[in-house]
């Protein structure tokens, strides 16, 4: 038993060689091919949005950033007055010669 795409690709090869023997004039044929393309691509797009669906709720997303947030390290503290750290400095009225 053919599968449901088979079943699509089987009618869309159908209807191709049916526009191709209708079609008297290569305008006529040309018209014909935009007109699938544009049917193929809306099917598309509007299989992507189901496809994609609603965003997840606001419950959903604070679980996920509350997880992410228990795995991240914590920076680690630094005592700029410890020995051997120089001191920042302002910029004073003159560049520095350093």
């Amino acid at each position: 038993m053919p599968t449901g795409r088979g079943i699509a690709l089987g009618l869309w090869a159908y209807a191709l060689a049916q526009l191709t023997l209708l079609a008297d004039r290569p305008a006529g044929l040309l018209a014909g091919a935009a007109l699938g393309a544009a049917v193929l691509l809306a099917a598309l797009l509007a299989a992507r949005v189901l496809a994609v669906g609603a965003p997840p709720s606001a419950r959903a997303r604070a679980t996920g950033l509350r997880a992410r947030s228990r795995l991240r390290a914590v920076p680690r503290q630094v005592d700029p007055d410890a020995a051997g750290r120089p001191r920042p400095r302002a910029p004073g009225l003159r560049p520095s010669v350093a």
